[in-house]
């Protein structure tokens, strides 16, 4: 499993990447692995406001469907649309194929997340 040290995550299996002011938001290795192949992805729309705990996308794999929650508030600038062509990427590179990116409401909600150590303990009990 990879936990990536530099990012941020959820109880939920999201990540969060800061960059230049912005948000990029996924799923963990150990989701997409626990997920199995997926298969499709359903996305928000640009411009969207989210909030911190809310829904913001559906993930659905061969296994199961399971909605996605937003670690981070703010309003949706861009969504990877690769996804919904191939929603495969997700599990090829669930880090490197971000979900949504977002312009952040208040930076302070990142204090409130897991970091890489605290995450992985999380994912193996």
């Amino acid at each position: 499993m990879k936990t990536p040290k530099e990012l941020k995550y959820t109880e939920t299996h999201e990540w969060v990447k800061l960059e230049d002011g912005f948000a990029f938001i996924g799923i963990t290795d150990f989701a997409q692995d626990s997920l199995g192949e997926v298969v499709f992805i359903e996305l928000p729309e640009e411009d969207d406001q989210i909030s911190q705990g809310s829904e913001f996308a559906t993930i659905e794999s061969v296994k199961a469907a399971s909605d996605l929650m937003s670690p981070i508030s703010g309003v949706i600038v861009s969504v990877n649309d690769a996804l919904e062509d191939s929603p495969e990427l997700i599990n090829e590179d669930p880090y490197e194929n971000w979900i949504i990116k977002v312009e952040l409401d208040d930076e302070s909600e990142l204090d409130g997340l897991l970091d890489s150590d605290a995450y992985e303990k999380l994912a193996k009990e």
